[in-house]
């Protein structure tokens, strides 16, 4: 079956869908945009899947929705490494993992009629009366006064708002952070300063195994549940803060790519898993801070039907790593990228540009040096950060080749 790709008049907008099972929920995405009259033509869907799983049907599905799209399993990820000349840069995209995300950055890469990227997971629904990929637009576009929210641990709880309520942190949030003291407050933002827009979630909340126990639940789910009604303001974080950043209902700029690599987990001689897009979300924050731009939380929401699984599977795939989230964060808030020159001049209050490299490529650069020519003997697999600073470096060579290697058209 014949897939169609946009040209470069349309399609500005790349769906990037890791999935092996539930891709039908791409039926509600499109229905959603058609009723909110959201202009489809602009939507290419990417779905990252396996050989095992159901790619003709898939195919059927993009031709019966009348929406433009690929489905690449990991025999058609081969072969566009091997016609995009980057075959060699193949492992920087580990098989059978969330993590695949990568692949449709590169994809994205490859194709400059892309200005923005949008990740969806295959166990979520958009909520009817929000124009789900308008509103991730809107959020992109946004220019004005916003809620701004710190804490004294320089960590924020995305699911801050009613925290006193359900007591949840998120998958990837320090368990040294917890107890924090928040502040909010309000901030002006620049029409182009958001490059990244991260849509929340109702219904299952995203935590991690432990707390998933600590809940007492044993089907991976929690047992306290979300709504909309725990979700305020839309929000940033202040500079020099961080925050979690999820991967399952996430829009961004084209920009951001080189500083977005979704990391080697689950296939590692370390096992460390379940990290991918929260380690990637710190990279993107710092450069964020160092660039003067924002990370933008809220609307629109999702709703997360993750589906019934061993918590204890979980917990295997993460604890691995449980450890070096603690303090991989430290590790990369100590980066100080060389100060451009147009930076030397000016001072920066607390919530304008830090001083630093002028692009995304040159803060992830100093990045992936740090991690990987650091020495983390300390932590428990803490060779696995050297590890993954040298796939950081990679990614950003393969960057640099797809750039500078005419893209071949799949037939």
């Amino acid at each position: 079956m014949e897939e169609r790709r946009p040209d470069a008049a349309s399609g500005d907008i790349c769906v990037i869908v890791p999935t092996i099972r539930e891709y039908e929920c791409l039926r509600e995405y499109v229905a959603n945009a058609r009723e909110h009259g959201f202009d489809v033509s602009r939507l290419h869907f990417v779905l990252v899947t396996e050989d095992f799983c159901e790619t003709e049907e898939m195919r059927a599905m993009l031709d019966d929705l009348d929406i433009s799209g690929e489905v690449f399993d990991g025999t058609r990820r081969e072969e566009w490494y091997e016609a995009n000349g980057v075959a060699e840069y193949g492992h920087v995209v580990p098989a059978a993992s969330h993590a695949e995300t990568s692949f449709g950055l590169l994809y994205m890469w490859a194709d400059d009629s892309f200005d923005y990227g949008v990740f969806i997971d295959d166990d979520t629904l958009p909520h009817d009366d929000v124009d789900y990929f308008g509103r991730h637009m809107e959020n992109l576009a946004f220019g004005g006064s916003v809620e701004r929210v710190s804490s004294d641990e320089n960590w924020v709880n995305v699911l801050y708002d009613n925290a006193d309520e359900h007591g949840l942190y998120p998958r990837g949030y320090p368990y040294s952070a917890m107890d924090e003291t928040v502040e909010t407050g309000t901030v002006e933002v620049e029409s182009g300063e958001v490059v990244a827009s991260q849509g929340l979630w109702t219904n299952v909340p995203d935590l991690d195994a432990v707390r998933i126990l600590m809940d007492g639940d044993l089907e991976g789910q929690a047992q306290t549940r979300t709504s909309a009604a725990d979700f305020g303001e839309d929000f940033v974080a202040a500079r020099g803060d961080y925050l979690t950043v999820c991967s399952m209902n996430l829009a961004f700029r084209r920009e951001v790519i080189p500083a977005f690599y979704q990391l080697p987990m689950d296939d590692n001689e370390w096992d460390v898993g379940r990290f991918d897009d929260i380690w990637s979300g710190l990279f993107l924050k710092r450069a964020c801070d160092v660039l003067g731009k924002r990370i933008y939380n809220g609307d629109p929401l999702c709703e997360h039907n993750k589906a019934p699984r061993s918590t204890f599977d979980d917990l295997a795939n993460e604890v691995a790593g449980l450890e070096l989230n603690e303090h991989v964060w430290e590790v990369i808030d100590s980066v100080e990228p060389e100060v451009p020159r147009a930076a030397q001049t000016a001072e920066p209050s607390e919530d304008e540009a830090g001083a630093g490299a002028d692009s995304y490529e040159a803060v992830f650069d100093d990045m992936a040096d740090a991690l990987a020519e650091g020495d983390f003997a300390e932590w428990n697999n803490g060779a696995f950060l050297n590890h993954c600073g040298e796939y950081m470096r990679d990614w950003l060579d393969c960057l640099d080749a797809i750039r500078r290697t005419p893209a071949v058209a799949d037939d």
